[in-house]
C-alpha cells in the first residue's frame, strides 16, 4: 500500500511539472543571452553579485503566480480584479504598454541567431518573421501540449551546452582577472554604469509580470492533466524552473567575463551582427570546433524565450477580457471553448503584427529597444510586487497558503529593494 501511495504521490508530481520549465524558458533570453553577456564583457564579475541579488529578492513574487493558482483554483489575473479594478487595470496598463516592445526585443535577438546558424542573407524584418511563423505554427497546431513537450527538450538542450561552453572556457586559459569582483567596480559607477545595471535588473531573472503568465501555465497543465496541483507541488515546479534561470544567467555573465571583458572589441548594435559578433568571439577563444556549441546555446535560449513570450502575451490578453465580465458563458460548453480559443488565436495575431512592425521601424537599433524594455520592465516592477503581495496576503488567499515566516520577510525585503532601485533611477535622470 505505501508503494501505491508513493507511486501516485510521484505521479501528481509529474502532472504539476511544465509550468516552471515555461518560465525558465521566458527568462532565459535577452536578460542572459544578451544582458548578463554584456554585464561580464563590459564590467567582468563586478556585477554579479547584484545580479544574484536581483533573483533573491524577486523570487516571492514570481512564485506567488503558481501559489495563487494552486490554491485557489484561478489566475492571478481573476485575483487582481477580485482586489479592485484599480489592480486589474495598472496591470493591464503595462502589459498593453510593454507587450509589442518585449516581443520585439525578444524576436530580433533569436531572429539575428537564425542568420547567423543557418547562414539566411535576409532583413531583420524577414528573419523575424521567420521566426514568429515558427512559434504560430507551433502554438496553433502544438498548443500547450506542444509547447509543453518541446520545452522541455529546448531547456534540456540549453543547459547541457551553456555548461559545457563556460567548462570549455574555463580550461582555455582565460584572462583570470576578468574574475575579480573588484576589478571593474569604479566602471560601475559611471552614468553609463548605471543606466546599464538598471535596465540589466529590469528582466533579471525575469520581469513580475509573468507571475501572472506563469499562474495561466499553472491552471492550463492542470486543464491538459485533469489533475488541479496541490500547492506544494506547484510551488516545487516554479522552484526547478527558477533555480534553473538563476543558474543560467550566472553562467552567461562569466561567459562574458570570461571571454569577451578586455577583449576590446564592442559589441553591435543591430541584431544579427551581435549575434554574429558573439558566436565569432567565442569561437576565436575556444577553438572553431566550439562554434556549434555556442552556437546551439544562443539559438535555442533565444528560441525558447521568443516561444513562451509569444504564448503568454496572448494568454493574458484573453484572460483580461474575460475577467472584465464582459463575456458571458452559454450552457453550451463546446461553443464557450471556441470561443475561448479564437479569443487567444486573434490576440496572438495581433502580439505578432504588432511585433513584427516596432521590429520593422527600430530593429536595426536593438540595444536600445531592449534597454527601452528592460528600464520600463524595472520601472513597473514596484507596483506588481505591491499588487501581488497585497493579494496574496488578503482574504482571497485561503489563510494556509498565505506568505509568512521567511517568505513573507524576503517579499518584503525585495518590495524595499525595488523601491529604492527605482528611486535611485527616477535621482539619476533628474540629476
Amino acid at each position: 500500500m505505501f508503494f501505491t501511495f508513493a507511486s501516485k504521490r510521484h505521479a501528481r508530481l509529474l502532472a504539476a511539472l511544465g509550468p516552471g520549465l515555461l518560465m525558465a524558458g521566458a527568462a532565459v533570453g535577452v536578460s542572459h543571452l544578451v544582458q548578463s553577456t554584456r554585464a561580464g564583457a563590459d564590467y567582468g564579475t563586478s556585477l554579479l553579485a547584484l545580479v544574484i541579488l536581483a533573483c533573491i529578492l524577486k523570487f516571492p513574487f514570481l512564485e506567488f503566480g503558481p501559489r495563487y493558482a494552486a490554491a485557489t483554483g484561478e489566475s492571478l489575473i481573476r485575483g487582481y480584479r477580485r482586489l479592485g479594478r484599480w489592480a486589474l487595470a495598472l496591470f493591464a496598463l503595462i502589459t498593453l504598454g510593454t507587450m509589442f516592445i518585449v516581443e520585439a526585443g525578444v524576436t530580433v535577438v533569436a531572429a539575428g541567431l537564425a542568420g547567423v546558424v543557418f547562414g539566411l542573407e535576409a532583413s531583420i524584418t524577414q528573419l523575424s518573421a521567420g521566426v514568429l511563423i515558427s512559434c504560430l505554427l507551433v502554438l496553433a497546431i502544438g498548443r500547450y501540449r506542444g509547447l509543453d513537450l518541446l520545452m522541455k527538450i529546448i531547456m534540456t538542450v540549453l543547459a547541457i551546452s551553456t555548461l559545457l561552453a563556460v567548462l570549455l572556457a574555463l580550461g582555455s586559459g582565460p584572462e583570470w582577472r576578468a574574475l575579480d569582483p573588484l576589478a571593474n567596480i569604479d566602471r560601475v559607477w559611471t552614468a553609463g554604469g548605471i543606466a546599464f545595471t538598471l535596465a540589466l535588473l529590469g528582466w533579471m531573472p525575469i520581469p513580475l509580470d509573468v507571475a501572472a503568465w506563469h499562474s495561466l501555465w499553472t491552471l492550463e497543465r492542470a486543464e491538459q492533466t485533469g489533475q488541479r496541483p496541490s500547492v506544494r507541488h506547484a510551488v516545487f515546479d516554479f522552484h526547478l524552473g527558477y533555480v534553473g534561470a538563476t543558474v543560467l544567467a550566472i553562467l552567461f555573465l562569466l561567459l562574458g567575463a570570461l571571454l569577451l571583458h578586455g577583449s576590446g572589441e564592442p559589441l553591435p548594435a543591430s541584431a544579427v551582427a551581435f549575434s554574429g559578433r558573439l558566436v565569432d568571439l567565442y569561437a576565436l577563444t575556444l577553438g572553431e570546433w566550439s562554434r556549434p556549441v555556442i552556437a546551439v546555446a544562443a539559438l535555442t535560449t533565444m528560441f525558447s524565450t521568443t516561444l513562451a513570450v509569444t504564448d503568454g502575451f496572448p494568454r493574458v490578453l484573453r484572460a483580461l477580457i474575460e475577467v472584465t465580465g464582459k463575456v458571458e458563458a452559454s450552457e453550451d460548453a463546446v461553443a464557450d471553448a471556441g470561443r475561448h480559443r479564437t479569443r487567444y488565436v486573434g490576440a496572438l495575431l495581433l502580439v505578432t503584427i504588432g511585433a513584427l512592425v516596432v521590429i520593422h521601424f527600430f530593429g536595426h537599433r536593438f540595444t536600445a529597444l531592449i534597454d527601452f524594455a528592460t528600464t520600463v520592465s524595472f520601472l513597473a516592477a514596484p507596483i506588481l510586487a505591491w499588487i501581488n503581495l497585497k493579494l496574496l496576503t488578503s482574504e482571497h488567499t485561503p489563510v494556509e497558503y498565505r506568505p509568512r515566516g521567511l517568505l513573507l520577510g524576503l517579499a518584503w525585503t525585495g518590495f524595499v529593494f525595488l523601491v529604492v532601485f527605482c528611486l535611485i533611477w527616477l535621482g539619476w535622470r533628474l540629476l
